[in-house]
């Protein structure tokens, strides 16, 4: 299903997401949990890959902590 783009080789820490940016870098944000306050959290760098994004598939860190990719579900009826 998926493919790898780049080897990033990401350590996941607990409570945080992890995710793609819009550089093309790995970034990590503290997760919401019950009683914390909502609304944008502060996010970090987490490793500077510089993946070039394509249209029409989704970039996501993967369970190894590199850069994947899928293609998205569009248009089923």
């Amino acid at each position: 299903m998926a493919e790898k783009v780049a080897r990033a080789g990401v350590r996941k820490e607990g409570g945080y997401l992890y995710f793609v940016d819009k550089q093309g870098d790995v970034s990590r944000a503290r997760m919401a949990r019950g009683g914390r306050k909502k609304g944008k959290q502060k996010t970090e760098k987490v490793a500077k890959v510089g993946v070039r994004k394509e249209r029409g598939y989704l970039y996501f860190v993967d369970k190894s902590g590199d850069v994947s990719r899928a293609k998205m579900a569009r248009g089923r009826r």
